[in-house]
């Protein structure tokens, strides 16, 4: 089978704007923090199809049609899974190799997922040293505490520490059953000239790396000593999962902020990060101390198009770093520049002072990019012509990088005002600039397809005695796999019993991690059961598997990627915290503003207290509640996906009209006594099939006249049981047996 690797995949995935993906289809405005436009796969007039930025999926609330990015592509271009993939590569300028899945890829794959483990695990090492520890709470958080960090940005960005011994980390995962290879593929390990492994981040303070989806990828780690000889900082080296180009640290806790606000800030240190964010800038993120690079500008522009790019005072450095904004300009963004003032840093500018003066100074000293590199280059050349004339030229370079030519006109009116030249003049040398950037892209492509030509005939002339011994042996393998394939098909079971698993699978999809009930220890400890823990259980409990392939491949699908819930949820616990703490603020604020007395304020404050407990609890159902199908609706395999899809999105919704006029409850309000409804009934199916094939069993021994009486007598005895069971479940069903393949 060809396929691409999961790491190209997750290049696209991680790449995709869903928002200008159906930007190319649909005409989309913002409502909100979402995008609406006409449907594009039924005839509309009012916009009923939502884009969602943030959860990066599509819906339309009139037809139901739906889903992620790559579903949107599949559907729009009746394509298959792996070609949406090389259309959204294409788009992207991802290069997309496939190949045939080999044993060596398959380890790869699970060399990954070992590493991920693995970071997840000296996550929680780190922390529990920071916090548990003498030598951690004594060095690391007192380190922290002296920058003016506090507990709740510990908590945030995971703050820890690695004890000052040469293989304490090492030792640990050892124990707990990690390979010494993955410590070292991940970095968290190394070894020295003598071949003996040791940490990497021994005896510094830690800054977890996250992706964007909330998994550890990566570690920096700060030095406390004073020792010159010693690297201040240490950071993961490239691997399997982290590629720092295109990480920007702090953009997991801070993508809802930048949805929200729809801008980011964005600075060059951990510290910067942290600082700005207690000071309540919490859309902000860093390059960690690189040059801007493409994949982090692109993976910026996912979540929003306004970028404030915060310099402190050194003017060399600033100059420096001038070339980053140019590539924020080539890829479309509004970028905005703020100047801090002499002698400080983002970090040492949100300690010194209030939260209210930070956002008070960034709202006053914002300036556009003309303005300040105007300002920053002309300094020291206005005397000298020379000077002059080539800061003006590097200005105009900088506007041809802009790809929208109404943007790029209005800043070359303002470039015409600043520098006091004529229009004409400057629109003449922009449009040569404008030749000579595209010129150099043609000619560089032109170069890379060149190049990609020879490698690929070189390939072709060096393998191909091995791909034709390797087409022939696999010739017959494929051909009976087809052949298995095609009997698995054939044979499926096409009974009344597919429509009763299907319906129970829509709402362990949709409402999966949702607490649905509590169970019970030995020392009568209450337990809470997420919904899909309820069905596993009971499925454990009675044996019951799914008949049909599809269910069953989904079922797998659910179960794996519900091991990871737990982490997961802790990681994502503290950015639902910290929007909590947001909210509070907010809330506070108003009510300064809008309180008359002293009463008027316990009034409101009280109020604040049971609004605070029910957005926290909303945050919560809303990352449970989609935990699942977000994970789902992106998954590789065809079935699992499309089925998926089918199952996650409401195909129907009440008019606005009848919402307002009566109140109908959601299917959350009635979800224990609907999933027990949609179990029950699933066993019911299955009972009724039992109670068929036994009666079948006995007819057949009664007509061939077989005088095997205590093979009849045995039939008759289960046919009693089970009968009796499906009174049972009729009872507690009711008169109304529920029928999924008669749903309204």
């Amino acid at each position: 089978m060809r396929k691409i690797d999961d790491e190209t995949r997750q290049r696209i995935l991680d790449a995709t704007d869903i928002v200008e993906v159906v930007s190319d289809f649909v005409s989309l405005k913002r409502r909100g923090a979402n995008y609406i436009g006409l449907c594009p796969f039924h005839n509309e007039r009012t916009p009923s199809f939502s884009v969602s930025r943030s959860r990066g999926i599509c819906k339309c609330f009139s037809c139901g049609e739906g889903g992620s990015a790559v579903n949107f592509i599949m559907k729009i271009e009746n394509i298959g899974y792996y070609d949406a993939l090389k259309y959204l590569a294409r788009k992207y300028g991802i290069e997309v190799k496939e190949h045939e899945v080999s044993a060596e890829e398959r380890e790869a794959e699970n060399r990954r997922e070992s590493m991920m483990a693995v970071n997840t695990f000296a996550l929680e090492h780190f922390e529990h040293n920071i916090h548990d520890t003498e030598n951690g709470q004594g060095i690391g958080l007192s380190y922290f505490k002296e920058r003016g960090i506090n507990d709740e940005m510990i908590k945030l960005f995971h703050l820890g520490y690695a004890l000052d011994r040469p293989d304490e980390l090492l030792k640990s995962a050892l124990a707990k059953g990690y390979r010494e290879q993955v410590l070292l593929d991940t970095g968290l390990c190394a070894k020295n000239s003598r071949g003996i492994t040791y940490d990497r981040f021994k005896g510094r303070v830690i800054y977890p790396i996250f992706s964007v989806s909330g998994r550890p990828i990566a570690f920096g780690g700060r030095t406390l000593r004073s020792d010159k000889n010693i690297a201040k900082y240490v950071n993961s080296p490239e691997s399997e999962i982290y590629h720092k180009s295109s990480v920007l640290y702090g953009l997991y806790q801070a993508k809802q902020s930048i949805v929200r606000k729809d801008k980011c800030f964005l600075v060059e240190g951990y510290m910067d990060v942290i600082s700005m964010c207690q000071a309540g800038i919490t859309n902000v993120v860093a390059s960690s101390g690189t040059s801007l690079t493409q994949g982090q500008i692109r993976l910026l522009h996912r979540f929003t198009k306004n970028v404030t790019v915060i310099y402190d005072s050194d003017a060399a450095g600033i100059k420096a770093s001038l070339r980053g904004i140019d590539l924020l300009l080539a890829e479309g963004l509004n970028i905005k520049v703020l100047l801090l003032p002499d002698g400080d840093d983002p970090d040492t500018f949100a300690q010194h002072n209030s939260p209210a003066f930070v956002e008070k100074y960034i709202e006053d000293k914002e300036q556009d990019f003309i303005s300040f590199k105007t300002n920053i280059l002309l300094d020291g050349a206005k005397k000298d012509p020379l000077q002059r004339a080539q800061v003006i030229t590097d200005i105009i370079n900088s506007v041809a990088c802009i790809p929208d030519p109404i943007t790029r006109r209005i800043y070359l009116q303002e470039c015409s005002r600043m520098l006091n030249m004529d229009e004409t003049t400057l629109a003449l040398q922009l449009k040569r600039a404008i030749a000579a950037k595209e010129e150099t892209r043609h000619y560089q492509a032109t170069v890379n397809a060149n190049a990609q030509k020879l490698s690929q005939s070189y390939e072709t002339k060096q393998s191909v005695a091995e791909a034709e011994v390797k087409t022939q042996s696999q010739a017959s393998v494929i051909s009976d796999t087809h052949a298995v394939q095609v009997a698995t098909i054939s044979a499926t079971p096409t009974s009344f019993i597919r429509p009763y698993e299907i319906e129970l699978l829509r709402y362990v999809v949709r409402f999966g991690m949702i607490t649905l009930c509590d169970a019970y220890d030995s020392e009568d400890k209450a337990i809470p059961l997420s919904v899909f823990e309820y069905v596993y259980q009971d499925f454990v409990t009675e044996g019951i598997t799914f008949s049909t392939d599809e269910c069953a491949k989904l079922w797998d699908a659910i179960k794996a990627i519900a091991g990871n819930w737990s982490v997961d949820y802790q990681i994502h616990s503290e950015a639902i915290e910290h929007e909590v703490a947001e909210f509070v603020v907010k809330r506070r604020q108003e009510i300064r503003e809008q309180a008359k007395d002293i009463q008027d304020i316990q009034r409101l404050e009280g109020a604040l207290a049971f609004d605070t407990a029910q957005k926290r609890e909303e945050l919560e159902k809303s990352f449970a509640c989609n935990y699942l199908s977000d994970r789902l609706l992106s998954h590789p395999d065809d079935i699992v996906r499309e089925l998926a899809g089918r199952l996650a999105i409401n195909k129907h919704a009440l008019s606005k009209i009848h919402s307002k006029m009566t109140h109908m409850p959601s299917e959350l309000d009635t979800l224990p006594q609907k999933l027990l409804e949609a179990l029950y009934s699933l066993k019911y199916a299955i009972l009724i099939g039992q109670e068929r094939s036994l009666r079948t069993q006995l007819s057949n021994l009664q007509k061939d006249g077989n005088d095997n009486f205590e093979r009849q007598i045995n039939l008759i005895q289960q046919l009693g049981e089970t009968n009796a069971s499906i009174k049972k479940l009729a009872h507690f069903l009711g008169e109304r047996i529920y029928d999924p393949t008669n749903r309204k």
